[in-house]
């Protein structure tokens, strides 16, 4: 993502509402405490960091998945960055169960390009998306076929986690190179 979104790399910020406490871990987690003196108080992680949510040619979020176990899923949560003057997690709320809403505040994306993705890339993944780009301008490919490769584009930047079939696929496939041959194979 951003370099300049690092320098938030281990600081944690938190924000106090009715009886629960949440703490936000950019690039680490989000917890949350229950603020009472109930001999079971929750206390729990929210979601850990994991990609982010891109949105034309802007990072939008940042998805915080794999929290604690809630009903059958893991909780998560979103992390909107909007411009404000010091950094302060300043809003949360539970949209959907167990799905978390929070609103970060930072200088730091006040800049109208501080969220753009293209500057963020090598410059191979942004030949790939200058190619992407003439292809679709030529009508060579429909908007869902760009989407894709913009996809992928990010899944190879880290930008987003790959589907779990392809990290299958991406193992299968060193192994059958290991294999390639009978020599290998015998080795």
């Amino acid at each position: 993502g951003p370099a300049h979104l690092f320098r938030l790399a281990g600081k944690c910020f938190s924000f106090v509402e009715s009886t629960y406490k949440y703490e936000f871990c950019p690039f680490h987690n989000v917890t949350q405490h229950e603020q009472t003196f109930r001999w079971n108080a929750y206390s729990g992680i929210l979601g850990i960091w994991h990609e982010w949510e891109i949105d034309n040619n802007t990072f939008v979020g940042m998805w915080m998945r794999e929290g604690d176990s809630c009903e059958t899923k893991s909780r998560q949560t979103k992390v909107h960055l909007v411009c404000g003057k010091s950094n302060k997690l300043a809003y949360v709320s539970e949209p959907s169960t167990c799905v978390y809403s929070l609103t970060f505040e930072t200088p730091l994306v006040c800049h109208p390009h501080s969220l753009l993705v293209y500057p963020t890339l090598t410059e191979a993944l942004q030949r790939k998306w200058d190619e992407a780009e003439q292809l679709l301008y030529d009508e060579l490919i429909t908007e869902q076929g760009y989407k894709k490769i913009l996809k992928e584009i990010f899944e190879e930047a880290g930008l987003l986690k790959a589907t779990e079939k392809k990290e299958v696929e991406k193992q299968s496939k060193k192994i059958s190179l290991e294999f390639e041959t009978v020599e290998k194979c015998s080795k």
